[in-house]
């Protein structure tokens, strides 16, 4: 996506710093600005104005972050996911365009498994972990009360142990763009 020209090297340029700019945010504050996300949407709708025809270039832009958004904001809603997580995917969506947005967030939910684990297991452990891991396996099969076990409580997790997961979707957003083997 962005190679063959120096308009689309400077364009992914922008793109991967302004992503990295959210991740640093995301690790440092738990928190993606709004501004950031703005800029990204309204850089991602620049580029692909002028990288397409104007019609072709909007539907890109447009579907792209309607996907992007559509995807994750169940997520949100379940609690899963921050909105700022959210808007930053439906912005980088804006750049990658609606079937770039779906193969970005294939990559990202892989990527937010693996951000997961480790996170889990930098602050459990790695015996914890599993615990908690097999402990959840047998909850879902409902094998738990035969072996005794009680569903955990809900904890509330402070917002600063919380898994930055603005990390896994600006990767999957990434790769997607920067390595066209992925789209």
């Amino acid at each position: 996506m962005f190679v063959e020209s120096t308009f689309r090297e400077v364009g992914g340029a922008v793109f991967t710093l302004l992503l990295v700019g959210a991740c640093v945010s995301d690790v440092q504050r738990r928190r993606i600005p709004n501004v950031l996300v703005l800029i990204l949407a309204l850089c991602g709708l620049g580029f692909s104005l002028v990288a397409n025809p104007i019609r072709p270039g909007a539907a890109h832009a447009a579907g792209g972050a309607a996907v992007g958004l559509v995807i994750w904001l169940p997520f949100w809603m379940m609690g899963k996911l921050g909105a700022g997580d959210v808007k930053l995917f439906a912005a980088a969506g804006a750049w990658l365009g609606p079937m770039g947005a779906v193969t970005g967030a294939l990559v990202a939910a892989v990527c937010g498994g693996i951000l997961t684990l480790g996170w889990l297991v930098h602050e459990q452990g790695v015996a914890s972990t599993l615990r908690g891991i097999a402990l959840r396996v047998l909850l879902l099969r409902g094998n738990a009360a035969q072996a005794g076990v009680q569903a955990p409580s809900l904890l509330v997790v402070p917002a600063t142990r919380r898994v930055p997961y603005g990390l896994a979707l600006a990767a999957g957003a990434l790769l997607v763009a920067w390595l066209p083997a992925l789209a």
